[in-house]
């Protein structure tokens, strides 16, 4: 067990962490700048490697420092939340809650949610990122993800099912007329695609009767790590793409996208709420969960 002085160290670690200055982070903790100076030389010292990036003006995490601080503020919001599930307000959703998401999906249909929630819960601070790879939440110090697709790399997180989008094979009128319209499976080969990629691969479809056991691998013509510029690219021609119905849905409507081999076997993709095991599950993660889980039981989001 840690003694108190270390855990002292740990909470003034975070704390300068989270400030540009020593400080700042003296004026939050309420201590003189020369004791957080200490704290900290002392806390390097213990473990045997730098923290901090030290110049006359500002202060920044090394390498090391980063990884510590991910683990240490992990640490302080288990028993802050270990501590507020013991209180009347427990119920209540608040403090920061860091989300990861796709990109297009994010922006256009979880944004929207989000906001709702926090102008109902003033107390709950959000810091949103959106990304189409997978990340683990413990090493980048997210509460909670929201993925497409399986769950190989997530079989240490919990899930809850959120629903499922339609998967949508399209392209613009323009490459269509100078292509032609591929009749077969088989024949979307010789096309040129749109494709998002993860580890430098392109990502693979689902389309056709053997789907689910047999991928279909498009060309990866382009490859684009966005799902919003992967649509663009499909409306300006270059090539066809295959999106979850939601994010292309307008631009079918409008006919800028229309869909190519609408005799296949519909394919969907299924969209999951992931996050760390624990055995205290923090009120604002509890909320947000049960709140998307309600609207996905409503059918918003397939």
């Amino acid at each position: 067990m840690l003694p108190v002085e270390s855990l002292n160290g740990l909470v003034t670690f975070v704390t300068t962490a989270r400030a540009s200055t020593f400080t700042e982070a003296a004026e939050t903790l309420g201590l003189s700048r020369s004791a957080v100076g200490k704290a900290i030389a002392r806390l390097e010292q213990r473990l045997g490697v730098r923290l901090f990036h030290r110049t006359t003006r500002r202060i920044a995490l090394t390498a090391d420092g980063q990884a510590y601080y991910a683990s240490c503020a992990a640490a302080l919001e288990e028993i802050a939340s270990a501590e507020a599930c013991l209180g009347s307000a427990s119920h209540l959703p608040a403090g920061r809650l860091r989300i990861d998401m796709p990109s297009s999906f994010g922006r256009q249909v979880m944004l929207p949610v989000l906001l709702r929630i926090c102008q109902q819960h003033p107390e709950l601070q959000l810091t949103l990122t959106f990304t189409d790879h997978f990340v683990d939440p413990a090493e980048e110090g997210i509460d909670l993800l929201i993925r497409f697709g399986g769950l190989d790399q997530a079989q240490h997180l919990v899930a809850r099912p959120l629903g499922r989008q339609r998967l949508i094979t399209c392209a613009a009128p323009s490459y269509l007329q100078a292509h032609g319209t591929p009749a077969t499976v088989e024949a979307l080969k010789t096309h040129r695609s749109i494709v998002g990629f993860r580890h430098g691969q392109p990502v693979a479809w689902r389309i056709g009767p053997e789907a689910e056991h047999a991928p279909f691998i498009p060309s990866g013509t382009h490859q684009l790590s966005d799902g919003d510029a992967v649509i663009e690219a499909a409306i300006a021609g270059l090539g066809i793409c295959q999106m979850p119905a939601f994010l292309v849905r307008r631009h079918l409507a409008s006919g800028a996208l229309r869909v190519v081999l609408p005799q296949c076997v519909p394919q969907f993709v299924e969209i999951h709420a992931l996050w760390p095991q624990t055995r205290h599950l923090r009120p604002k993660v509890r909320h947000v969960v049960d709140e998307l889980t309600r609207l996905a039981e409503a059918g918003a989001f397939d």
